[in-house]
């Protein structure tokens, strides 16, 4: 006989995310479908005098100015030629702060059980930029890394996009 509370466990169980899955630095890493705005090909970029580093400049996306971010500088990796597989995932940050992505690919849609999306292990935790990861999932024999693109930018980094924008 189930009960509220068991039907309550089950259903948390079989609780599914959706995933924008995409590569950066032959690693696959994973945004909630929520935040994703849009994908968009790789396209001429405006560079921003005294943006930070990792910001590659501005698009004019249907009439919004949109700050780009090369998500392997803002990492710290070696960033790499753009390939025909290198896309721009625009993606919304709260506020009404829409930001750019250039990521290595973009993959598909993942639907992953909430279930089996883990804490990252405690060696990873204690890393720089740690704080950018939710959690880490195994799903279909590949290694996912779950990223909170809220906690990607500090206050003064967010401050920077603003003005770029």
């Amino acid at each position: 006989m189930f009960n509220a509370q068991s039907r309550q466990a089950e259903k948390a169980t079989t609780m599914l995310h959706q995933l924008v899955t995409f590569e950066l630095f032959g690693e696959v890493f994973a945004l909630p479908i929520l935040d994703v705005r849009e994908i968009i090909r790789l396209t001429a970029i405006t560079p921003v005098p005294q943006a930070p580093s990792f910001v590659e400049g501005v698009i004019n996306l249907r009439g919004q100015i949109i700050p780009i971010v090369d998500l392997r500088k803002r990492f710290g990796v070696d960033t790499q030629d753009a390939t025909d597989e290198t896309r721009i995932i625009v993606v919304e940050l709260g506020n009404g702060m829409v930001i750019g992505l250039i990521v290595d690919a973009v993959r598909e849609v993942e639907r992953i059980p909430a279930d089996s999306i883990l804490p990252p292990p405690s060696l990873v935790a204690g890393s720089i930029g740690s704080e950018y990861i939710k959690g880490i999932s195994n799903h279909e024999d590949k290694m996912i890394v779950h990223i909170d693109m809220r906690k990607v930018f500090n206050s003064t980094e967010m401050s920077a996009l603003e003005s770029a924008a």
